[in-house]
Formats: structure tokens, C-alpha cells, sequence
């Protein structure tokens, strides 16, 4: 039976458990910490003796977590990219910004289990050779803020942060940064500017890959708040028990935000892999099902920025089994693995980890209309493809959903999407583009008859 499995959610909505250093110590936190602090060196197979911090970023690596903010890039990889030679300062930003549209999973640890992120960002700090390290909380966060704030004041008086900590010799401090509510700022170079207190344009990469050239153009790490509350659960319970978790490539667990047209909207932390995306919607430990009498329409799988799916549409997934071996299997949508690898064959991404339902009562483009003047209203106007086309989009999506379609108008935001996809320096231009080229190509049926009545309408009052 699909359940949940609660790692880091384990605490947050358990009775009686509130966000502060006393409950959350009675509940076993910072003693990994204290576990990854007390490390000597050691020896890892087929190597030389590793510093505790090399044997710290060597079982992230092999963990096999993954970011998950939206990329799903490895996480011991990404830091193992760190430049550690230049002699410069190292940081660690903790992506805070949570503003895909269909996505509330971040807040929830930042709310209700503030601690956990905290310790996991020092033994990652640690790890990295950093002694300055950043939370890039959303603005519209206040209260998160707030809580943040406190969390860390109760951390420097319990000698968990500080010039010394827990009498290690190791020091490190953490700020919070509130954003000012700007989309573009969840996009690390753009974040990393903002933090700088310039206007968040994105950078080009290369040069400035945040792990060579990031912050104060210093070797930068960023990860999410999911990502980095990871990290203590490996050194906790070690490597090969998180990589047990979940499936071959997508390990571990993962929070989903289920939104839209379901009976029980929420948060659910699964094992990647281990429950379909049909599980998620229709099962009664997750979603639900839709409401009476109504029938799946859509579904966008990773936030408003992933490409959308049909219901009824079918797959051709290859994945592997445990002893490696190649399985080709033809799967329909409601029975795609909900993982990184599953969702990308068949064409969209899990993003975030934001599900959007959508039922026959949705109208398509109105939908869509939606998801494009936000895009046009975030695009931080760097650079022109995506500054003019996604406004050209919205402003075309706002004429059919108010009586004034053209024939053309499906195949005319086909054309923009297309120059604007991969024409940017960020993947702003994607997100924008993506849900447009989805929608209209899966619902063209939809687009054009919309635009047949308009035209109909507008020769019918032309002749009268």
C-alpha cells in the first residue's frame, strides 16, 4: 500500500512538538552534529586518509541526494565543484526563496522544525570549510523570518553556532536575508546578486558558477531547504541507509506539494520513486481523488514551470532494477513513477515538487492565461526574448480569454516560446516558455476553438 514516509517531516506535525532548541534537542537534534564534529580521519575504500570534512562531502556523494529545488543536480557533486584553492572565503547560501507557483513545502520545515535545517546547514558548512553561511528567505516569509531569527539566537546561546563550537575549534555564523518577493531571485546567480544588494539580474555562467565565482565573487555553495536538510539525516544514519531509500538514482525522500483539484491538498513526504503519480491523486493516503462527478483533465507535475501532461496519455520509460539491468516498459500518466528520471522521459520535470491537479472543469486557457501574466510579471527584464516574449505571450492569452481570439493565435504563441527557449542567460526563459509550448501543443483542440467562436462572434456582429 503507498504510504507516506516521514524523514524530515518526521517531527513537524507530530502532537505536542513545537519549533524551539528545548523540543527539538528531546527529539535527538544536533547529535549529528556533535557525531560529525567528533569525526577523525578516516579511510574510504580504494582512497588515502580523508579529513572528517572530505568523508562528510564523500557520503553526501554517495548518498545519491539530489537538489531539491528543481534541478535535481547531485548535491555531493555540486560541492565537490567548490574551488578550494583560491585562497578566498568560502560560503553557503540556503535557498529560501520558495516562490514556484503550486509549491509550499520549504516553509513547513522553516515553521515548524527550524532547528533541523539549522543543524544540517552547519554540518554542511563544516563540510565545505565555511564560516559564514546565509538563509535567502522569501519577503513575503515574515513570520518564517521571525522564527528563523529566534531559532538562531537559541542556537549561538547553546554553543551551536559561534566562534567555537560545541569546543570544536570551529566557527561559523548564519544571517537571514529576507528577499523583496521577486520570482527571479530563486535562481541561485540571481539570488546571489540580490544578496550583494544589486537588483537580482541573473549572471552568466560561465563565468560566475557559484561554486568558482559567487558571492563577493567567492567559491559560493546554494542549495535549497530540503536539500540541505538532508545532509543531516546522512551523517546520522549514514550513507547507504539514505540511499536505501527511495530508487536507483533518485534517492531518499521527497516532499510534494499536491494542490488543485483534489479532496486533500497538502504536503506528503514520500520515498522518490516509490509511489506513482495516480498514488498521489487518487489515493486515500494522499490526494484523495478528484471531487464527485468530475474526471482528470491535466496535470502539471513540478510547479507552474513544468510542461504539462493530458489525462490518458502514454509513456515509453526506461529505467533499471537493482542489479542494473535495462527495463523498457510502456506506462500510462497516472502510473509514472513520481521520481527526477520517470518524469523527465516522459517530458516534463518533478521541479519542485509541486503537483498541480486539474479536472474537467478547468478551462485550459484561462489556465494557462493565469501562469503566463505571472511569468511576464517576474521576468526581471534582463534580457530581450524573454522581457518582450513573455509579455507578448500574456498580452495575447489575456485577448482570447476575453473575447477577442484569432485563428493564428495558438500557432503565434507557439512561435514566441520557441525564441525564447534556450535564447536566455538564466532559465527564466524556459519557465515561461515551457508551460506555453505544453498547453497549447497538448490542448491545441482547445486553443483554436476558442478562437473560432471569437472570430465567429466578432463577423456576427460585424453583419449586424
Amino acid at each position: 500500500m503507498p504510504e507516506e514516509y516521514r524523514l524530515i517531516l518526521k517531527h513537524a506535525d507530530a502532537p505536542g512538538y513545537s519549533n524551539d532548541l528545548e523540543c527539538y534537542v528531546k527529539h535527538g537534534g544536533y547529535k549529528a552534529l556533535k557525531k560529525a564534529l567528533k569525526l577523525k580521519k578516516k579511510k574510504i575504500e580504494g582512497k588515502e586518509t580523508v579529513t572528517p570534512q572530505e568523508w562528510i562531502r564523500e557520503e553526501v556523494k554517495s548518498s545519491g541526494l539530489r537538489g531539491r529545488g528543481g534541478a535535481g543536480f547531485s548535491c555531493g557533486l555540486k560541492w565537490s565543484f567548490v574551488d578550494r584553492r583560491s585562497g578566498k572565503p568560502i560560503y553557503l547560501i540556503c535557498n529560501a526563496d520558495e516562490s514556484e507557483p503550486g509549491t509550499f513545502k520549504d516553509r513547513q520545515i522553516i515553521y515548524k522544525d527550524p532547528h533541523q535545517l539549522i543543524e544540517s546547514m552547519v554540518i554542511s558548512a563544516y563540510a565545505n570549510d565555511v564560516n559564514l553561511a546565509y538563509i535567502y528567505i522569501r519577503g513575503e516569509f515574515v513570520e518564517g523570518a521571525k522564527i528563523l531569527e529566534k531559532a538562531l539566537a537559541e542556537a549561538r546561546k547553546a554553543n551551536y553556532l559561534g566562534k567555537d563550537i560545541l569546543g570544536s575549534g570551529y566557527k561559523l555564523d548564519i544571517h537571514v536575508h529576507r528577499g523583496a518577493g521577486a520570482y527571479i531571485c530563486g535562481e541561485e546567480t540571481g539570488l546571489i546578486e540580490s544578496l550583494e544588494g544589486k537588483r537580482a539580474y541573473p549572471r552568466i555562467k560561465p563565468p560566475y558558477f557559484p561554486a568558482v565565482v559567487g558571492l563577493y565573487m567567492c567559491p559560493t555553495i546554494v542549495n535549497n531547504v530540503e536539500t540541505l536538510c538532508a545532509v543531516k539525516h546522512i551523517i546520522a544514519d549514514g550513507s547507504e541507509a539514505f540511499a536505501k531509500l527511495g530508487t536507483p538514482n533518485n534517492t531518499g525522500t521527497r516532499i510534494v506539494s499536491l494542490s488543485g483539484h483534489v479532496k486533500k491538498p497538502g504536503y506528503y513526504e514520500v520515498e522518490v520513486g516509490k509511489v506513482t503519480i495516480g498514488d498521489l491523486i487518487f489515493h486515500k493516503n494522499f490526494g484523495g481523488g478528484l471531487h464527485e462527478g468530475r474526471e482528470l483533465k491535466a496535470i502539471i507535475p513540478g510547479g507552474s514551470s513544468a510542461k504539462v501532461f493530458r489525462a490518458g496519455e502514454k509513456f515509453k520509460l526506461k529505467s533499471k532494477d537493482k542489479k542494473g539491468k535495462l527495463i523498457k516498459k510502456e506506462v500510462d500518466l497516472l502510473n509514472i513513477p513520481y521520481d527526477f528520471d520517470s518524469l523527465m522521459q516522459a517530458g516534463s520535470m518533478s521541479g519542485s515538487g509541486a503537483i498541480i491537479v486539474m479536472d474537467d472543469s478547468t478551462d485550459i486557457v484561462e489556465a494557462l492565461s493565469n501562469i503566463a501574466e505571472f511569468y511576464a510579471h517576474e521576468s526581471c527584464g534582463q534580457c530581450t526574448p524573454c522581457r518582450e516574449g513573455s509579455l507578448w505571450m500574456s498580452k495575447a492569452l489575456h485577448r482570447m480569454t476575453h473575447g477577442d481570439g484569432r485563428r493564428a493565435d495558438a500557432d503565434y504563441l507557439l512561435h514566441i516560446a520557441q525564441n525564447i527557449q534556450g535564447r536566455t542567460i538564466c532559465a527564466f526563459g524556459e519557465a515561461c516558455a515551457w508551460p506555453v509550448l505544453s498547453f497549447v501543443n497538448k490542448f491545441k483542440d482547445e486553443f483554436e476553438a476558442r478562437s473560432a467562436e471569437d472570430e465567429k462572434r466578432k463577423a456576427r456582429e460585424v453583419l449586424s
